[in-house]
């Protein structure tokens, strides 16, 4: 098989353009998640009253309708309402949506690692419920959080190859669009491999060296 390497030279600028739009969705989503994960997971434990079971009714919804769903539900259907969003304003609700539930479960996973006797320590020294979150929850549960948070960061990266169903030219998107027109899908769909490597790969290595950063700061390596 022939490849045509002019054609891959000519699109290289669209493939940059895609995969640095994508990157930003998937980073504005995935911060917001993280915030979204972790008040819930707060909320979960210290067990606050109504607000707990709207946490919970969020999460079951989050976690078992697809993100395809989600996306059209604000897309096209929020408008019908009178709400109408950009496409990119619906990526990184949808993004943020999905992942906050995920975030809230590794968050809470961490949350409930931590002894009791710690958090009765604090309280009895006079800490506030915030207090007590910031300087004794928070720190001791993040080394056991992150490798899930982590797996859920690079969940979220990949789910973005969604995103072009509300027509977001991503990197998905354009390879569907330059197969469509050239029909040159193999150097299409190469550069579609090797623009997610490239994204996810330095993600992932960042990812991997802060767990064992925290790892190391937890155990006194």
């Amino acid at each position: 098989m022939n490849i045509d390497l002019n054609f891959v030279i000519t699109n290289l600028p669209l493939y940059e353009k895609a995969a640095w739009l994508t990157l930003k969705l998937a980073f504005s989503g995935i911060l917001i998640s993280l915030v979204i994960g972790l008040l819930c997971s707060i909320i979960l434990y210290f067990k606050v009253k109504v607000v707990e079971i709207i946490v919970q009714a969020y999460i079951e919804l989050s976690r078992n309708t697809p993100l395809l769903v989600q996306i059209f539900f604000l897309y096209f259907g929020l408008p019908k309402l009178g709400l109408k969003m950009s496409e990119s304003t619906c990526a990184i609700i949808g993004l943020a949506f999905l992942g906050g539930s995920y975030m809230a479960e590794a968050f809470r996973s961490g949350i409930e690692s931590v002894s009791k006797s710690q958090i009765e320590s604090g309280l009895s020294i006079g800490l506030s419920k915030i207090q007590l979150v910031r300087y004794v929850i928070i720190p001791q549960s993040f080394s056991v959080s992150m490798p899930s948070l982590s797996a859920n960061c690079i969940f979220l990266l990949k789910e973005t190859s969604i995103l072009g169903a509300i027509s977001i030219v991503d990197v998905t998107n354009l390879t569907k669009d330059l197969i469509g027109m050239y029909y040159r899908t193999f150097e299409s769909l190469t550069m579609l491999v090797v623009v997610y490597l490239i994204m996810i790969l330095p993600v992932s290595f960042i990812l991997s060296w802060l767990e064992r950063k925290v790892r190391y700061a937890e155990f006194g390596n």
